[in-house]
């Protein structure tokens, strides 16, 4: 290529990668595909390595990538957390052996899975949890220690602590968790997240922790960033001295001084990675002796001492076979594509979601087509791309209901098609496993099978008739004797004393999630108030927007839920709010809770604090009005102390109440 040619290609592709850059590091909403992205940037670095006066600063190849977001405060990396240098042949990694062997004569290595996640920094002080951020830029990260601290698997404290240790671990979101949240999404008519990285991602970066929490993520811890008062000289060692500390380590590394042995377990890797429980897209190669790495040093990107071996995406050829059309709790029309069986990632796949009517256009998809399949993240089967068109015209949604006869549309900016009928009978059983779900009325033993059971049996049509079961029609259920019976009439009978809220969000309105929910029951205190608000009324309630404020307003008006509401409040359920707003004192003040209060829950206080117009937040930031503190309060005292935020006990908030 000539140099013009070469400077034109370079500026092209400095600018596509860094659009999916953002995408992927900063929204975590990817257009591409993984390996797509990495083949733009090996072209990129071939362009730079044979003219390197075109290197640039600024260019992907010489900076870590990633921002810190706005909503986040900005931590300061000590110990910079920066990335490797990804190579994709088993050549790759012996070039990189040589390279090491020409400063080190006898070097040993460590092999371990490359977690596929978001990585992050932990810091305990004196053994308790202090903070934990993202790796941003490499330099800059974000402080999202209130959303580590929903991760179960983090400990709050260690044991046989340090004086001061910081470890780098990777936020990650199993497998079956990914499947699980991205087929709730599918269901809801939601965008779905691409891959378990940038659910994980997209869950730790959240403003509200509650939201974190309900993700089920975990991590893994794979580097020691900074150590006080103890001292380790090799990476194998500091793997198993911050495993005695308590922290969640890498499942498994090997340490071995042969090319050859690394190479076998790089590939004994790939042959695994499909049964492991969670996602990795590589094997990482690092020199194990610390005074070796400091040897061979760093360039402004990379350390010297490290790569990172990327696998290949498995893909396979089949053909579609039929398009099935199924309909969600919220009336989304889902297409799903049926296809000859092939093994893809372990697993026999013949089923994969096409996702809406545009999704189907864009690959030109029609029956009998040879496309290329592959797995999201290994996780979810996908269809990358049509590889020969069988000449059939491109499947068109049907523009009427399948379930129930009615027409479909398509709302302003959303992809899916919807069927607006309430009655519809394919999101009737959907609807009630929501309505009795733990979220919502949280009816004990009555779970999807139950309802299903129920269902079939005719017992069961609408939300209603669950109020009017009898004993003796659960009791001849299949597997249900007089005992289960009574347990789950009196766990119905339980369920209508619960708060107006949890009714709210069972009804399933779109876009009312538990904390809206909570937020309507608050500020108009009864189900009549919430069905007499108007559009301008929801919006003016802090959190809510036009979009969320128009579908309550219009799924309230709607004749068949006045029935419904009506119904339920002559059999007994509950219609007002136990949480009402007393008064709007605390109105623009966000409270943080710490420590064990004298007599009262933080729930306690945290529902006192919304009834006088307060919020609550996970963690201590300059924005923090007061923070509440009890008995044996930890870092977020600490926090409030140093940033001067004022500080106050129990008596002196139920001074506050009077």
């Amino acid at each position: 290529m000539e140099f013009e040619s070469a400077r034109a290609r370079i500026e092209e592709l400095r600018k596509t990668i860094d659009y999916h850059s953002r995408l992927y590091y900063d929204n975590d909403a990817p257009e591409i595909e993984d390996d797509e992205f990495d083949k733009l940037t090996q072209e990129l670095r071939r362009l730079e390595e044979a003219y390197p006066q075109l290197i640039t600063a600024d260019s992907y190849t010489q900076r870590v990538h990633g921002e810190v977001s706005r909503l986040f405060t900005p931590v300061q990396h000590e110990v910079p957390l920066g990335s490797l240098q990804d190579v994709f042949s088993l050549d790759e990694v012996r070039d990189f052996d040589k390279r090491v062997r020409e400063e080190i004569a006898h070097p040993a290595y460590v092999v371990e899975p490359k977690i596929d996640g978001l990585s992050v920094s932990l810091e305990y002080r004196d053994g308790v949890f202090y903070r934990g951020a993202t790796r941003g830029d490499g330099q800059t990260g974000e402080d999202v220690s209130a959303n580590l601290r929903t991760i179960a698997s983090i400990p709050s404290t260690l044991k046989n602590a340090p004086s001061r240790v910081i470890v780098r671990g990777e936020v990650y979101m199993p497998r079956e968790q990914f499947a699980y949240l991205t087929g709730l999404q599918e269901q809801n008519g939601e965008k779905p997240f691409k891959n378990p990285r940038n659910a994980a991602a997209g869950s730790l970066r959240q403003k509200d922790p509650a939201v974190t929490k309900t993700r089920g993520l975990d991590l893994f811890v794979f580097n020691l960033q900074l150590l006080e008062g103890e001292s380790v000289t090799a990476h194998a060692a500091s793997l198993e001295y911050m495993k005695a500390l308590g922290v969640p380590m890498i499942p498994f590394y090997r340490r071995t001084d042969s090319i050859d042995e690394v190479i076998a377990e790089i590939k004994r890797i790939g042959e695994n990675r499909n049964g492991l429980p969670f996602d990795i897209d590589g094997a990482v190669i690092k020199v194990d002796d610390f005074s070796d790495r400091d040897r061979l040093g760093s360039t402004s990107k990379y350390p010297r001492w490290a790569v990172a071996y990327k696998y290949p995406p498995e893909e396979k050829q089949t053909v579609l076979r039929d398009v099935e059309i199924t309909v969600g709790r919220t009336g989304v029309l889902t297409p799903t594509g049926v296809f000859d069986p092939v093994t893809l990632a372990g697993t026999t796949v013949s089923r994969a979601t096409l996702h809406n009517a545009d999704f189907i256009r864009e690959k030109e998809l029609g029956i009998g087509d040879t496309v290329i399949l592959r797995k999201a993240g290994d996780i979810i089967p996908e269809v990358v791309r049509v590889e020969r068109h069988a000449g059939a015209p491109i499947f068109e949604l049907p523009t009427r209901c399948p379930s129930c006869g009615e027409a479909v549309g398509r709302e302003e900016d959303e992809a899916a098609l919807r069927c607006s009928n309430p009655d519809c009978p394919a999101q009737r059983l959907q609807r009630l496993i929501h309505f009795a779900s733990r979220d919502a009325m949280d009816i004990e033993g009555l779970g999807p099978a139950v309802l299903e059971q129920l269902v079939e049996e005719g017992l069961v049509s609408r939300i209603d008739d669950l109020y009017t079961l009898d004993r003796g029609a659960i009791s001849v259920l299949e597997g249900k004797g007089e005992r289960s019976a009574d347990n789950l009439i009196g766990a119905i009978e339980a369920s209508k004393q619960a708060d107006l809220s949890r009714l709210l969000f069972a009804f399933g309105v779109r876009h009312i999630g538990q904390k809206a929910a909570k937020l309507l029951a608050q500020r108009f205190g009864s189900m009549r108030a919430v069905m007499a608000a108007s559009v301008e009324d929801v919006e003016a309630i802090d959190g809510f927007g036009a979009v969320m404020a128009e579908n309550v307003v219009r799924f309230f008006s709607l004749e068949p839920t006045r029935r419904l509401i009506e119904r339920l409040n002559v059999l007994g359920v509950n219609m007002e709010s136990n949480t009402t707003q007393v008064d709007q004192r605390f109105a623009g003040m966000t409270f943080v809770l710490t420590g064990t209060l004298p007599s009262m829950t933080r729930d306690e206080a945290s529902a006192l604090i919304e009834q006088y117009g307060g919020k609550t937040a996970g963690s201590v930031s300059k924005k923090t009005s007061v923070v509440l503190a009890g008995e044996e309060a930890g870092s977020k005292l600490r926090k409030a102390q140093e940033l001067g935020v004022r500080i106050i006990n129990q008596a002196e908030f139920e001074a506050l109440l009077q």
